[in-house]
Parts: C-alpha cells; structure tokens; sequence
C-alpha cells in the first residue's frame, strides 16, 4: 500500500503533463482543433484526434488553394489606360514601321510606274556648273581666305598694341560686311553660277562669318582678361605639332599664342562656329570609324540624289499647274505628297550632315567635342526643338547673341525674338539669293515659330507637344519648298517652252 501510494502522486503529475503538453499543441491548430483537444482526458485519445484534425485542416487548406487557382479576377486596369504602368509598347513600334516601310514601299513603286527610271547621276553636275570648264562658285570660296586673313592680322595688331581696340572693333566690321555682301553681289550678277552652287558658296561664307564674330568675340575676352600687349608669338599648340622636349610644357595655349596661321585654319575647318584657345582633343584617329563614316556619306550622297530625282522633281512638275489655278483641293493634295518624300530627305540629310559629315570631319582633325545634336526628336516645344537639332548654331547663338543681349539690359523674350530674327534673316538670305528673288517665304516661316512656340508650350504638352512640333516639320517645309518653286518658275521659267512644257 506504501509503495501504491508512494507513487501514485508521480502517476497523477505525469498525466497532467502529457494533458497539458497535448493542450499546447493544440493551439497551434485551425477550425476548432484547440476545442475539441480541451475535451480529451486520455494521451493515445488525444494523439487520435489531433491527427484527425490536422487532416481536416489539410483537406480545408486544399480546398482553398483549389478555389483561389479556379479565380480569374483581380481589381487591374487595362494596358492601354493612362492608369495604368504599362509601358511597354515595342511591337506597336514595329508595326509602326512595317507600315511606314510598305506605305512607302507602294508610293515607290507607284512612281516607277507612272515615271520610269527618272536617276541620272550626270545631270547633278549640271546643278553645280553650268560650264564644265568654269568653276565660279568654287573660286568664290577660294577667295574667302582673303577674309581669313584679314581677321588673324587684325588680331596680331591688336595684341602687339599697333591697333586700337576701336580701329579693331572698325577693321572686324568691315570685314564681316563684306563676307556677307561679296559673295551675294556676285552671285546675283554673275549667270553662270547656278542656284546649287551659290547655296554652296553663301553657306560657305555665312559659316565663315559666324567663326570670325567668335574668333573676335573670344580674342577680345582674352585682351580683357590679361591686359596685356604682348610683342611676340609663340607657336600655337592648338593643332598637334612633331613632339619635342618641351611639348609637355606647352600643352596649354594661352593668349596671344593662339594668334597663328595653322591655330585660325584649325578653327576654320573645326566642325564648330565658337572659338576657343584650346579645344579638347582625341588621342588618335580611328580607322574604323572614319571609313564608316566616309562610306555613310558617299551613300546618303548618292540616296539623296536619287530621291531628289525620282519622287520629289515629280511631284513639283506636277504641282505648278494647281498653284497657278489655285485649285486649293489639288494644291492640298500635291502638298501631303510633297509632304513624305520631303520630310524623309530632310532626315537623310540631318543623318548625313550632323552625324556622318560631322564625325568625319572632327575625327580626321582629332576633335573632341562631338556633341553635334541632342535629342530633337522628343521635343515637347517648338523652343526645345531649336534649342537641341543644331548644337553649333544653339551655342554660338547663346554665347555671342543671346547671354550679350541679357547683360546689356535686355529682356528674355526681346532676347529670343532677335535671336529667332536673325536666324530667319540667314535663312532667307540662303534661299532667297541663290534663286535670285525674294519673296520672304523662308523668313516669315521662322518668324512664324514665335506664335507656334508660344501655342504649343501654353496649350500643348507631353505626347500632344511632340505631335506639334512633328507635324511643324512635315507640313510646314514642304509649303515653302512649293511657295519658293512656283515663285522660281514664274520668275525664270515661264517665258521658256520647252520648260514650260516639261512642267
């Protein structure tokens, strides 16, 4: 009895503890389980149904995973809504352009069959020389080295003293009026110099005199800066020279070193119109990359050519009889067909011109700075547009018109008005002269740009804006181009019949 009751305490504890162990398990369970553990007096009776419980916690688990994977709705919205994160749209990219290139693709085949094989690369020489043993137009820019010249003796006057900085300011005037009126009177009086050819040769100058107004412009800075007279020159080092024991020395050219003949030619040919003493430089010429871009150039050469004949002098014949109608209906239709082949050469030529002519030429002279263009394409605003298709011109615009305007007391928006003047006074004076008539088509187009910018900032964004300044350059180009050409027609070419009757 002793022993009975000696151990019956120790029996009674061991059973509360496995009890109590089995409740705490139960807590841990789902649907009731805690519940019907609680009612369980016995272990083997408690492991039983424990292990019933958890299958039918399983089985429950299941059925919901089976009713979660059977539902097919969730709260989303739909791709194309502007609410929703989708972004991306490739495919609708791609077939954007297979339908650009079969839409294309008919018009072409459209025109070979209405006008046969129309290519005839011998007749571009024809729009350059209209005698094959005289060569105006090329002489014209052989001359300007004489303005070149002018401008770096005037320079070396004024740092050695000789020359006033009033003489100088007198000297720079009369030499950048002539580079602007010369070559205008002399193709204007001269025949033999076709349209083509005095393009050529007014570009050629209107760049050269944008290069010299900087060359000044930074010369004086200089003056200014240092307040010095020096009476001797050293080498310029803009340009690499053979190496020497003191080349490390004289890495940096400062003023008046830069004022020599090889450092102005550098300038001049530089694929640049702002001056500087020392430009950043490439460390070698790459083969690769200059042949690339020699290749893109003869080709793009030749596919302008053969668009400018095939699609474009087609349509303008075409076009003559309606503007001197004035059968509006037709005039639009000439005018949204003149409008794609139009806009697709002027993209070839942006592509040849900024990216391949550009990169070649700063490559062959170890140029750094190749940033010829931004990213116009995505242009939002008019103002955006020109602030980011023609580097060049934007920052020599900015350096030597815009920021002087603003430090002499005038205003932003007169600022930007002269600014987009003087740009619609080149743009005239490049079409107009050439053609020899003017009619202010080209400048009242870029003159148009201030109303257009101000609508499109204030009343347009985002996407809308893009959409703007696009339709801007395929609609407003192709007008002038038929305004310039009917005007051309009527002026030259009416009294003549055989011309008259191509046309």
């Amino acid at each position: 009895m002793t022993d009975k009751d000696g151990f019956g305490p120790i029996t009674r504890n061991r059973r509360r503890a496995t009890i109590t162990s089995a409740k705490s398990e139960t807590v841990k369970l789902r649907n009731g389980a805690t519940a019907a553990a609680s009612d369980l007096k016995s272990g083997p009776k408690a492991r039983e149904s424990l292990s019933k419980n958890l299958q039918i916690n399983e089985d429950s688990k299941q059925k919901c995973d089976r009713y979660d994977k059977m539902s097919c709705h969730k709260l989303q919205e739909s791709m194309l809504s502007s609410a929703s994160s989708f972004k991306n749209y490739r495919g609708i990219l791609n077939w954007c352009v297979v339908m650009l290139v079969l839409s294309n693709a008919r018009l072409f085949l459209e025109n070979l069959l209405r006008y046969g094989i129309l290519v005839d690369p011998i007749q571009v020489v024809s729009l350059f020389l209209k005698d094959p043993y005289s060569w105006p137009a090329a002489c014209l820019v052989i001359v300007s080295n004489v303005f070149i010249l002018v401008a770096l003796y005037t320079e070396r006057k004024l740092a050695m003293g000789s020359f006033s900085e009033k003489v100088g300011l007198l000297i720079y005037i009369f030499n950048l009026t002539i580079i602007l009126c010369f070559p205008m009177a002399v193709v204007l009086k001269l025949p033999s110099i076709t349209p083509v050819g005095g393009a050529f040769s007014l570009g050629v100058y209107t760049i050269l005199f944008l290069k010299l107004y900087s060359y000044k412009d930074v010369n004086r800075w200089c003056r200014e800066r240092t307040q010095a007279k020096a009476r001797s020159l050293s080498r310029s080092l803009s340009c690499p020279s053979s190496p020497s024991a003191s080349s490390t020395m004289q890495s940096h050219v400062s003023y008046p070193g830069n004022l020599s003949l090889r450092d102005m030619y550098f300038f001049v040919c530089a694929p640049t119109l702002c001056y500087e003493l020392n430009f950043p430089r490439s460390e070698s010429i790459r083969m690769g990359f200059l042949l690339r871009r020699l290749f893109e150039m003869l080709l793009l050469t030749q596919l302008l050519v053969g668009l400018t004949q095939q699609w474009i002098v087609p349509v303008i014949r075409s076009s003559m009889k309606p503007l001197q109608e004035m059968d509006y209906s037709r005039m639009t239709e000439r005018l949204l067909r003149l409008a794609v082949p139009n806009h697709l050469i002027w993209l070839i030529f942006f592509y040849w011109f900024f990216h391949s002519s550009m990169n070649f030429v700063a490559e062959l002279l170890r140029f750094g700075d190749r940033e010829f263009y931004r990213d116009w394409w995505n242009s939002e605003t008019i103002t955006y547009f020109w602030q980011n298709w023609n580097i060049p011109v934007h920052k020599w615009c900015l350096r030597h018109f815009y920021k002087p305007l603003l430090r002499r007391g005038a205003g932003k928006l007169l600022s930007q008005s002269a600014v987009f003047f003087a740009s619609a006074f080149f743009h005239e004076y490049l079409v107009s002269v050439p053609l020899r008539m003017f009619r202010l088509w080209a400048f009242m187009g870029m003159m148009a740009q201030l109303p257009l910018a101000w609508f499109v900032a204030r009343f347009l964004r985002g996407n809308y804006g893009n959409a703007a300044v696009w339709l801007s350059l395929i609609i407003g180009q192709p007008i002038a181009v038929l305004m310039y050409v009917h005007d051309y027609y009527v002026t030259h070419c009416q009294d003549d019949p055989a011309i008259a009757e191509d046309l």
